[in-house]
């Protein structure tokens, strides 16, 4: 752990072993941190933000610690994308990948967090000058997920640093080992001590005590909705600033007049990547009833042909999912399918390959004949597994896109132009994508309606999560009122 500049052990010596989930095998052993851990981390954290210079650095000097921070991570590309690929399963195709947003992330935020000069505003009377300005909000406690380690890290680290905030980050705590990396490249780079610290730990222990912590002044959380409840409520001990993730079961509406084979294609990328661990995947495929048959019929015999395997052999498609915790989630929501009555066209098992054997492997899987009311069609099952749903008309297509208690992202395909728009100013989403699924870059804000969570990342409004705003009135002539006498 990284805490006030100095690599520690947890407190208490306690340590948690990190497993490959391709065989299960140990890859490294991680401290394991816990609520006395947090606190001196916080205790840092206040430390630099109250008594240190980092608040009040000139914001381009904070801008050029974030891009040397991007210039390591492309220098260490190859190391981290491994790192990523034996902690997350995911291909190394794929992490490196990742890698090149996460370096891009990190540009972004050099790039644009020395622009904020503040406005100026019109004044109600002569002789004063009326400014508002954007400060940072102080301590931030950010807890970040197990299927993007790094990448949802970057979208919390970056925008925190260059604002002139302070931190503490506990990754998940089966993931770690790409967020240590990236803090000894912080290091590296010259990041003062106590401004960026690190603890690993469970939630119910580290995450619970920065959340409660009236030292901590806000809380970024990317993960579940159960966690996420908590958190808010937690945070309300001293009205925290919040920013929250909380996931989605994203509609991918395809339209009759869609380009067919693109639509096929599309509907694989939406859900398959990572092994469906995605929060943004599009596993409520709803497709026009008339294309329904040949859709599933094309989208079947492209899943049956999914590589799975090792990350790192160059065929693989698909990794494994993350634990056999996460394993028997899946399984169990696939049973609840089809005692819903869903039918499943393909896939629902694990593989029978014995190479596969060791890892917590899950075929890709279609269900049909779903409806909105069954509970593989409303709650997020986080793995490599589609839903179909029909319409037939306009309308009740975006009713079934709304029928949902998250709003992250969604997707429209269709060759009309003027049908795509009407649909996407009807579907209550975060973000919506027209005839392309799964697209994200810096510059785009990411975040969701309804109950996937508060605020947004990426983007500028993503960087404003991290600041305050401040009016200030100076009145250069000041004049006695005289309102009670003299």
């Amino acid at each position: 752990m990284f805490i006030d500049g100095k690599w520690v052990d947890a407190g208490i010596g306690e340590t948690r072993s990190i497993i490959n989930p391709f065989n299960q095998e140990e890859i490294a052993v991680a401290a394991e941190g816990n609520e006395s851990d947090a606190k001196a981390a916080i205790s840092a954290a206040r430390q630099a933000f109250d008594n240190g210079d980092w608040p009040n650095t000139p914001a381009a000097a904070r801008a050029a610690f974030v891009r040397k921070i991007a210039e390591l991570i492309e220098r260490d590309k190859e190391e981290l994308a491994e790192l990523e690929s034996l902690d997350t399963g995911k291909t190394v195709e794929e992490s490196r990948g990742d890698m090149d947003d996460i370096a891009g992330v990190f540009r972004y935020y050099a790039d644009i967090g020395d622009k904020d000069g503040g406005e100026i505003i019109d004044s109600p009377i002569p002789d004063a000058v009326s400014k508002v300005v954007h400060e940072p909000v102080g301590v931030c406690g950010q807890i970040t997920p197990w299927n993007y380690p790094l990448l949802q890290a970057s979208w919390k680290l970056a925008p925190a640093l260059v604002t002139g905030n302070t931190l503490v980050m506990k990754p998940s705590e089966i993931t770690p080992l790409t967020t240590v990396k990236v803090f000894e490249l912080i290091e590296e780079a010259g990041v003062p001590a106590g401004v960026a610290n690190l603890v690993l730990g469970a939630g119910n222990t580290v995450g619970a005590e920065l959340s409660t912590n009236i030292e901590v002044d806000l809380i970024s959380f990317t993960g579940g909705i159960e966690t996420g409840k908590k958190i808010m409520q937690a945070a309300s001990i001293n009205v925290k600033k919040l920013a929250l993730e909380l996931g989605g079961k994203n509609p991918n509406v395809v339209f009759a007049d869609a380009d067919f084979e693109t639509a096929v294609d599309q509907a694989m990328n939406a859900v398959f990547f990572h092994a469906g661990q995605i929060c943004s995947a599009g596993t409520r495929l709803i497709i026009e009833e008339s294309i329904h048959d040949k859709f599933v019929e094309a989208l079947v015999e492209r899943v049956q042909n999914i590589k799975i395997g090792s990350g790192f052999d160059d065929d693989t498609q698909m990794g494994p999912l993350i634990s056999a915790e996460h394993l028997a989630k899946v399984e169990k929501y696939v049973e609840a399918g089809k005692k819903e009555g869903a039918k499943v066209v393909v896939g629902g098992k694990q593989p029978e390959d014995p190479a596969l054997q060791n890892g917590f492997f899950y075929l890709p899987t279609i269900f049909t004949n779903c409806t909105t009311d069954m509970s593989i069609v409303q709650d997020e099952a986080f793995g490599p597994i589609i839903t179909v749903e029909t319409f037939t008309t306009e309308e009740e297509a975006v009713k079934l896109a709304n029928d949902s208690i998250y709003g992250l992202a969604g997707g429209v395909w269709t060759n009309d132009i003027v049908k795509a728009e009407r649909c996407v100013a009807k579907m209550r989403m975060g973000t919506v994508w027209i005839n392309e699924f799964n697209l994200y870059f810096p510059h785009a804000p990411w975040g969701g309606f309804k109950q996937s969570g508060i605020g947004r990342e990426l983007g500028k409004l993503g960087l404003e999560e991290y600041t305050e705003t401040k009016h200030i009135f100076h009145n250069l002539k000041p004049e006695p009122v005289n309102w009670f006498g003299e």
